[in-house]
């Protein structure tokens, strides 16, 4: 069996942890490294074998279409499911977009607020050898331990201590998923629901609800401003400071470490950047000193500020 050519992305989410970000743009085509997020994820699910992809859209939905105007991304159609008047969450997302889903095929689920580079084959084969209906991407590492895994069958017992508070979680849950077209069914049309409870229902049930664990690679979360810089951090040897072609920066202005300015962005006389972003089209005046700030699009920033959202 072949891997899914077919990815779900949730796009959908309203980002409250950084609202003075994502009240530009939705999380996932926040700029890392001067690309849309969203497109890493792509890229990654990409090498796993996916030539076509779905993303929910709710807050900020326009964004999406400006940022994808002929529906496809380096070839590859990209398609948006829209929830309206509410979002739908994880698992109501998923179900809403079913009709965008190949019919009888498994597919690929992917948080759209992670950056990684895990090896997704092993997933994938971990998955069709234990014919599971779902299998979870987890980590040993990287962030809070919420799910507990039975080693010798595979199966996950718990999520979150919720069904047996004695029991230790010793793995993070990636995001990442893979899931057969039954499980669609389990999720109600048209309801507001998280995939957890789901989860949960089919741990009580028995159901074939396994973990494939994946410590190669690396994983973020970019929840909040302090993880969007640290990832720019971690990314720095791929060619730091990242600078768009169509960017203008004085010759007198001073770069330092992990800084993106962000295309038609300017950048004035003597101003000094350390591990700072700037989006797209954003001014930085002459003389301005910003260290461990991200400056949205089209601001116009004076001044010395550090650690600030501009």
């Amino acid at each position: 069996m072949n891997p899914p050519s077919v990815a779900f992305v949730l796009g959908a989410g309203l980002g409250t942890r950084l609202r003075a970000l994502t009240a530009h743009l939705p999380k996932p085509l926040l700029p890392v490294c001067n690309q849309p997020l969203i497109t890493r994820a792509f890229a990654h699910l990409r090498d796993a074998g996916v030539s076509r992809f779905v993303v929910n859209t709710h807050w900020q939905a326009q964004a999406y279409e400006l940022a994808f105007p002929e529906g496809a991304w380096e070839g590859h159609p990209v398609a948006f499911s829209h929830e309206s008047p509410e979002v739908l969450e994880t698992a109501g997302g998923l179900r809403h977009a079913q009709g965008l889903l190949p019919a009888g095929e498994p597919v690929w689920v992917y948080n759209g607020d992670i950056l990684s580079t895990l090896p997704l084959q092993e997933a994938w084969e971990a998955h069709k050898r234990a014919g599971n209906e779902v299998t979870l991407v987890l980590r040993s590492k990287d962030g809070p331990l919420q799910v507990s895994l039975d080693a010798p069958s595979g199966r996950i017992v718990d999520l979150g201590c919720r069904l047996q508070p004695g029991r230790p979680a010793e793995f993070l849950f990636t995001g990442i998923y893979l899931v057969e077209p039954e499980f669609l069914e389990r999720i109600p049309v048209g309801e507001k629901l998280s995939v957890v409870p789901v989860f949960l229902d089919m741990i009580r049930q028995g159901a074939r609800l396994g973990g494939a664990v994946v410590d190669g690679g690396d994983w973020w979360d970019l929840g909040t401003r302090e993880q969007v810089l640290a990832v720019h951090d971690a990314l720095a040897l791929e060619g730091a400071p990242w600078v768009a072609a169509s960017a203008v920066v004085d010759p007198s202005a001073c770069l330092i470490g992990a800084t993106a300015v962000g295309a038609g962005a300017l950048v004035g006389a003597g101003a000094v950047l350390e591990d700072t972003v700037v989006w797209a089209g954003a001014r930085i005046l002459p003389g301005s000193e910003l260290r461990r700030c991200i400056v949205t699009s089209e601001a116009v920033v004076s001044g010395v500020h550090t650690d600030a959202d501009l």
